[in-house]
Order: C-alpha cells, then sequence, then structure tokens
C-alpha cells in the first residue's frame, strides 16, 4: 500500500536531484522542510489514508503550525494533496482539514477510485507571492506577476489557493479577487471559486458580509483576513509583512486592496478620518469596513472611563469593525497576532470615535 503510492509520489518530482535534496522522510524535520524547500508535490489523485499510531492535525504542513485536533489510530482519512514529502494535506470524517505527518509510522495510504475535480486555471492580476503554505508566515518561493498563468489545484480555506505555476512550482496565493481571475478548463471565464475545502476548527470564521458594503470594501477586509495569525510587533517595520503593530496592519491592507496610503500611526489615521470622513462615536452606527479608534485600558467597568472627555482622549489603538459586534484587529504579542474578536465590554468602554475611509 505505502510502496505503491510513495512511487506515485517519485513520479512526480521533477528529477532524482531534487528527492536527495530533500533528504530522509524524518517527521522531526519537517518544519525545516516546510521553511526551506523550493517546491512543493501536489498528491496526483485522492487517496485514502488509515492512521497508524496518534498523530497531530495541524493547521500548515510545518511542526509550528496550529494542532487542529488529534487523530487516533484506526482513523480514515481523505488525502488532497502532498505540499513536501513530510507532510499530507487530509480531510477527516468529521470534514477537518488540515495537514499530518507522511511518515509511515503515522499513515498508511492506498489509492482511492475517486479523482480529484478538474483543476481550474488562473490569470495573475496583481504580483502575488507563491508560498510555501497556506500562511503569511509561509516562506515566500518566488513572486507571481501580472498576466502569469497558474494552474489552481486545492483551496484548503476561504483565504488561500493551491496552485501550479509555469514553471511547475506548487505553492499558495491569496484568493482575494484582487490578486487573480480563474476560469474553469470548460472555457467559461470570469471570476469563479473553485470548490473549497472546509476551513480547519480553529480559523475564525468570516463575518457574514452586510447588504450594501461596497467591493471595494470587501476586498481590504479579503486581504486582512489573508494576514491573520501574522505576529504583532510594537513598532513594526512598514516596509515587510512579516509582522504588525495595530496601525501597520490597517494601513497595509488598504495598501494592498485599494491603493491607499492611510499616515503610519493610529492618531494620524484617526485625524484622516476626522478630516476625509463623518465621525461616528456610537458603536451601534459604525458600518462594516469603518475603523474604530480607542484610548488607553483603564479597566473593564464603565465606572473606570467615568468623567473622561473621549473628544479629547488620546488614540492608543485601531481596529476595523467588521459588523455584528466584531473586529479585525491585532493588538498584542500575547493575543497571537493578527485576529478576529468579538467587542467585549472593555472595548466598547474605550471606544472613541470611528468612521469609513471608503465610501
Amino acid at each position: 500500500m505505502i510502496k505503491s503510492h510513495k512511487q506515485i509520489t517519485a513520479s512526480l518530482l521533477v528529477s532524482a536531484a531534487i528527492v536527495a535534496g530533500l533528504g530522509v522522510s524524518a517527521p522531526g524535520q519537517a518544519a525545516a522542510a516546510s521553511s526551506s524547500s523550493n517546491s512543493v508535490t501536489a498528491a496526483s489523485a485522492v487517496q485514502t489514508g488509515v492512521i497508524e499510531a496518534s498523530v497531530r492535525l495541524r493547521s500548515t504542513p510545518s511542526t509550528d503550525g496550529e494542532i487542529v485536533k488529534y487523530l487516533q489510530k484506526g482513523d480514515q482519512v481523505q488525502i488532497l494533496s502532498q505540499p513536501n514529502s513530510y507532510w499530507y494535506q487530509v480531510k477527516t470524517a468529521d470534514g477537518s482539514v488540515g495537514y499530518t505527518s507522511a511518515g509511515d509510522k503515522y499513515i498508511s495510504v492506498s489509492s482511492a477510485s475517486i479523482t480529484t475535480p478538474s483543476a481550474q486555471t488562473g490569470t495573475i492580476k496583481y504580483g502575488v507571492n507563491l508560498r510555501v503554505s497556506p500562511s503569511t508566515s509561509g516562506k515566500i518561493m518566488k513572486l507571481l506577476n501580472k498576466g502569469e498563468k497558474v494552474e489552481v489545484l486545492a483551496q484548503p480555506n476561504s483565504y488561500w489557493y493551491q496552485v501550479k505555476a509555469a514553471d511547475g512550482s506548487i505553492g499558495y496565493i491569496s484568493s482575494s479577487e484582487q490578486y487573480s481571475t480563474l476560469s474553469g478548463n470548460g472555457g467559461g471565464s470570469g471570476t469563479v471559486t473553485p470548490t473549497p475545502t472546509p476551513t480547519p476548527t480553529p480559523t475564525p470564521n468570516p463575518p457574514v458580509t452586510t447588504p450594501g458594503a461596497s467591493a471595494q470594501i470587501e476586498r481590504v477586509i479579503a486581504a486582512g483576513m489573508g494576514y491573520l495569525g501574522t505576529p504583532y510587533e510594537y513598532g513594526s517595520s512598514r516596509n515587510d509583512t512579516s509582522t504588525f503593530d495595530c496601525s501597520d496592519f490597517i494601513r497595509q491592507i488598504f495598501m494592498d486592496a485599494a491603493n491607499l496610503k492611510l499616515p503610519a500611526d493610529s492618531r494620524q489615521q484617526g485625524d484622516w478620518v476626522k478630516s476625509n470622513s463623518t465621525v461616528v462615536t456610537s458603536i451601534s452606527n459604525l458600518k462594516r469596513g469603518d475603523l474604530m479608534f480607542f484610548m488607553d485600558y483603564k479597566g473593564n467597568s464603565a465606572s473606570a472611563y467615568e468623567g473622561i472627555d473621549k473628544s479629547t482622549a488620546r488614540i492608543s489603538h485601531v481596529a476595523m469593525y467588521l459588523g455584528d459586534g466584531q473586529v479585525l484587529q491585532t493588538y498584542s504579542v500575547a493575543s497571537g497576532g493578527v485576529r478576529v474578536d468579538k467587542l467585549s465590554a472593555s472595548w466598547m468602554n474605550r471606544f472613541l470615535y470611528g468612521g469609513s475611509v471608503i465610501r
């Protein structure tokens, strides 16, 4: 069973030299392989696997990936792809999708009669990074330029496509329609979404689109969702996207999706909204995509903020309102970086004002 699968995998490799370059298939080397491999290999067809020993299902093909759940001996999974020699992307019986070790110790694989859906082709609309894993922390393999053609192999979640570039490189790009236009093999054109596999459990679900929200704001929000999990760093560099503080994150997603460069810090962004938009002081009047500005934390109770003149209070944080009491933001290392949160009482007490950037 497993030997025949390895023969299939070997036939997909470009040359024996690449096999030698990957080294031995040891689970403990998975993190290093994820960051150093220059290409990845897709499974040629959907296969089934049986778990041979308890193993973690992770959100990314790396030992640093968040644990989605534990798979137990005897569990059956569907093999969706093989991003490198050390990991399989799998779908469990309950619909969870993630990555598990490809080591013989943990899983035995056999061919199934099911085949993968026909891949779609895509045309890059805007320069986008091809990464080794579906995460902004994934190593950049290369930059795909406007006009390049790619083959869409899979969609591991709502924010990423697994694609094959013209030179055979396989990796992940943002699924935001800002970056690519897709067409089916049947010949029709337009922006078409491939059938997605379920999102791993820990990933926050994007909020429901508010009726009447502009397409441009939705692109900004989609750009922000593509950075979920990016680490927080106070005073982060405005020249790269490896880390963000609150204002850097907001500035970057408007640059990515709307080609609009906001000021570099939250207080200047607050002044920009006051000068270019209508200030909203009640959370109930905010619209999806509005920016929210907050003062320093002074406690969880409303009484801690009594007597403060919020019209003159100093801004210390900025976030984006998503509707239904949810915000897209980053605010500390301990919180895990870019994330979607519900507005707690302390956040509502700290709220100063908000407003639209795009109207």
